[in-house]
């Protein structure tokens, strides 16, 4: 066989794995920003309990209108003409309170 073969087969393969070694790091990296986000996104949420809002999951077309009841974690909790419903923080695209 041609050794050429194989050195070409072993930097691909090298190649291939630095890649994806790269995307593994990067996703970890915005995993542990994510983590400290969610707390102060809470935060930010718990501020607005009792009060009428729009929430909205922008491309999955979901917009919810209703009062804000508790925010427990990642997920709130909205009181809609419907009954109550929950929505994933981590989906929310935007928030509009009303007065």
């Amino acid at each position: 066989m041609n050794p050429g073969i194989y050195a070409s087969v072993f930097i691909t393969f090298f190649v291939i794995f630095t890649q994806q070694h790269e995307m593994r790091k990067a996703v970890m990296i915005k995993r542990k920003k994510k983590r400290g986000l969610k707390n102060i996104m809470n935060e930010v949420i718990k501020k607005y309990i009792g009060k009428s809002c729009k929430i909205s999951t922008g491309s999955f077309g979901t917009t919810i209108v209703g009062k804000i009841i508790d925010v427990n974690e990642n997920w709130i909790e909205v009181e809609t003409k419907k009954g109550n419903e929950l929505v994933n923080a981590e989906f929310i695209q935007n928030i509009k309170i009303n007065s």
